[in-house]
This record gives structure tokens, C-alpha cells and sequence, in this order.
């Protein structure tokens, strides 16, 4: 039942398309807190949390409306009737991970990193409590522990932090006597309003439209994936599973701290040079760019220091018995474990371009944009139609899945380095308006 709960992190990836669109801007928008007062910030957050709660919402019905086509993409046909229930659960998640991903963002544009604390730590502890009554080894008598009780568990631990964060969030920030809001002299309403969406929807627009092929071009495949067998897509749900743990988890807890810096950094610095509101073509100092920069040179440091041993003593020594544990199968273990072998350095170049590409988000969407259509049009894409192509068997699937997922790592890193050499000779020269 391991491709029954993958469906899960399909339907996240779905709703990361939304929550990689406006959340993704507020680094830039509400990060700005020398442009912008403590009031007109938390003015954003509360109109980019109602936003997103809302279009979420609206997936998630959706979702459960659509349940047996959404299994019959995802999921192989041996499971497939049995895991239409997991999916209509699992589909509430998009409206919870749309909160707690707007919360999360949108408080540490504002410097409250308590905020997201809390959502963690409240998920961490339902989830425990929930786990040891209900489906672990010494659950409660009489209940007979099932994949969507599972659903359900998880359903619940994501509402609850989310919930519980974005209420600590509230008070903190509105209710809290020792809060900024208290100490402000501006009038401006907090309640969310037209105009702060459309501040929020300039920049978000354009990561909303990078999100959507990324993932659009990634479900393709997976959808490909899934056609190949239970063992096949099994093993490639254990290798995701691995992924995520290992790399995607801390890599973006790291990003999202980066984003915060360089977006106060770049406010700080556009406001040192005079009028914003119109396009200023003012050549930046080297010290200037630095004062950007470092926070994404800072993290790279963190990357290869911390993650690389990591991926070294995975690869060595965990990954077959990893994924044994997860699958239970030899046969799905030996694939799995010669996914993550295959292109395990692949992901240290992922992640130190995730690091480096803060400084394009951050600073200048367009860029970004303009650097992954590079990599998902010319490299991705092609591969992608390949895929499509070419008669895959199991037995050499993974030849061609490899060149996509980890050349498409490895096509990215070195865009990026281009890109923000690019951005660097822009602004030192002058060529780039600071807006």
C-alpha cells in the first residue's frame, strides 16, 4: 500500500502549485520592513493567508470530486479501487498545507520564526499521540489500525498545527500588548483588503506560473512512473520518501531562512537609493551586493558542510536498508536503492542552487522565471516527451528517469550560476532597474 499513500505527496504536489505562487512573494513583499510599516506588513500576511485558504479550499473539493480520476493517474491498477477513500481523505490536505505554508512564509517575511516553530512542534506532537493509540505496535485495543486511519491521522496533525500556528500568529501580532502593532503610529487597517493582493499578486504571479510547469512537467512524468508496475512505482515512492527526508526538508528549511535575509537586505538597500517608484538605474557597489548575496553564500557553506556526510553515509550504508524498511521488498529495496546511488550527487548541486536561486527570488522574480523555463523547456521537457516515447521496461527505466531527475539537477545548478553572474554584472554596472 506504499503507492496507495504516495497519492498523498502527489496531491502536495498539486497544491504546491498554489503554494509556490503568492506565499514565494512575500519574501519580497512583506520581507521589505524598511519600505513598508510593521502595519502595512501584517496587512499582506492576513490577506495572503485569507487568499490561500480560500483557493485551497476550492482545490481541495475539487479534489474529492475528482478522487477516482486522480487514482486512476496515480496509482497502479492493482490498488487502485481501494485507494479512491485515501484520496477524498487526503485531499482536505491542500486547504492545510495552503494555510500552514502561507503562515509559515509570510512570518518569517515578518522575523517571527516562533510562529513556525509552533506549527512544527504541535504537528511533531499530535502526530505521536495519534500514531501510539492508533496504528502503532501498543495502540488502543479494538481498533484495527488501516492506510486511511493513516490518512486521517495525518489529515489531523496537518489542521491542527496549521491552525493552532496561524491562531499564536493572531495574537502575537494583533491581541499581544507588547506587539509592534501597539507601538505604531500609522492607522492602517489590518483587515485584508483589494489593494494588498494586488501588491502580493504582481510577483506572485510569476512564481505561480514557474511552480505550474515545474510540477505539471514532474506528474507527467511520475504519471509515466506509475505505468511501469507496483514495484517500479513502490520503489520510486521509497526513493521520494528518501529525497524528501534527506534533502528536500532541511535544503528548504534552510532556503526559506535565506529568502527572509536577502529579502531585508535587498529593502534595505533599495531604500539607500533614493525613489522607488520609478525604475532607478543606480550601479550597486561591491559591498552593496555583497550585503544581498552572503546570506546565500552563508547557506551553501551550511549545505556542503552538513547534508554532504549525510549523502555520503545514505548512500553507503542506508539506502538499500532504508528502503527495505519502508517496502518490505527485496526487489523494490534493489531498485530503490539504485536510484538514490545513481544520482545522489546530483542533489548537492540541488542544493546549493536552491541556495543560490534565493537571491533571484528574493530580489528578481522575473529572473528566476526566466531560469528555470530554461531548464524545464530545454532540458526537462525533452526528456520528459523521450519518456513518452521510448517503450520503457522496468528493467531500464531507470537509464532514462535518471537523465531526467538528475541532469535536470545538474542543467539547473549551472543556469543558476549563470543567471546570478548575470544579476551580479547587472547591478554593479548599473544595467538593472532597482525597483
Amino acid at each position: 500500500m506504499v503507492v496507495t499513500t504516495d497519492t498523498y505527496t502527489y496531491i502536495g504536489v498539486v497544491a504546491e502549485v498554489l503554494n509556490e505562487g503568492l506565499p514565494r512573494a512575500s519574501y519580497l513583499v512583506i520581507g521589505d520592513k524598511t519600505s513598508r510599516t510593521f502595519r502595512e506588513r501584517v496587512q499582506l500576511t492576513h490577506t495572503l493567508i485569507l487568499f490561500q485558504a480560500i483557493l485551497a479550499l476550492i482545490m481541495s473539493l475539487g479534489f474529492v470530486g475528482g478522487a477516482s480520476t486522480f487514482a486512476k493517474g496515480f496509482v497502479p491498477a492493482e490498488v487502485r479501487e481501494v485507494s479512491v477513500t485515501y484520496v477524498r481523505i487526503s485531499a482536505f490536505s491542500a486547504f492545510s498545507s495552503a494555510v500552514e505554508y502561507a503562515v509559515n512564509t509570510s512570518t518569517r517575511a515578518l522575523d517571527k520564526p516562533d510562529v513556525p516553530l509552533v506549527i512544527s512542534s504541535v504537528k511533531f506532537a499530535v502526530n505521536i499521540i495519534l500514531d501510539l493509540i492508533l496504528i502503532s505496535k501498543f495502540h488502543v485495543g479494538g481498533i484495527t489500525p488501516t492506510v486511511n486511519m493513516q490518512a486521517g491521522i495525518s489529515l489531523g496533525c496537518n489542521l491542527a498545527s496549521a491552525f493552532t500556528g496561524l491562531a499564536y500568529f493572531v495574537y502575537a501580532t494583533s491581541y499581544n500588548k507588547r506587539s509592534a502593532i501597539h507601538q505604531a503610529t500609522s492607522h492602517i487597517s489590518l483587515r485584508p483588503s483589494l489593494p494588498a493582493l494586488r501588491t502580493l499578486f504582481r510577483p506572485g504571479f510569476i512564481f505561480f506560473i514557474e511552480s505550474a510547469i515545474r510540477n505539471a512537467l514532474y506528474l507527467w512524468l511520475v504519471h509515466g512512473i506509475i505505468g511501469l508496475g507496483s514495484d517500479y512505482a513502490t520503489a520510486w515512492g521509497v526513493f521520494s520518501t528518501i529525497r524528501w527526508g534527506l534533502v528536500m526538508v532541511p535544503v528548504s528549511a534552510l532556503e526559506a531562512t535565506t529568502l527572509t535575509f536577502v529579502g531585508h537586505s535587498w529593502g534595505y538597500v533599495r531604500a539607500s537609493i533614493g525613489d522607488l517608484g520609478t525604475s532607478v538605474r543606480h550601479p550597486l557597489s561591491s559591498k552593496q551586493i555583497w550585503s544581498i548575496s552572503r546570506w546565500a553564500i552563508y547557506s551553501v557553506g551550511f549545505v556542503l558542510v552538513f547534508e554532504v556526510p549525510l549523502y555520503l553515509l545514505m548512500s553507503f550504508f542506508g539506502a538499500w536498508s532504508f528502503a527495505r524498511y519502508l517496502s518490505g521488498s527485496d526487489e523494490v529495496s534493489n531498485i530503490a536503492a539504485r536510484m538514490w546511488r545513481t544520482i545522489d550527487w546530483c542533489y548537492i548541486l540541488y542544493s546549493v542552487s536552491t541556495q543560490l536561486a534565493t537571491i533571484l527570488v528574493s530580489t528578481r522574480p522575473k529572473w528566476y522565471l526566466c531560469q528555470s523555463l530554461a531548464s524545464n523547456i530545454f532540458y526537462v521537457l525533452p526528456w520528459a516527451i523521450v519518456c513518452q516515447v521510448v517503450d520503457l521496461k522496468t528493467e531500464d527505466a531507470w537509464t532514462y528517469h535518471s537523465l531526467v531527475f538528475g541532469g535536470s539537477l545538474v542543467f539547473s545548478f549551472f543556469t543558476i550560476l549563470a543567471v546570478d553572474a548575470g544579476w551580479v554584472y547587472g547591478l554593479k554596472r548599473g544595467i538593472m532597474g532597482i525597483r
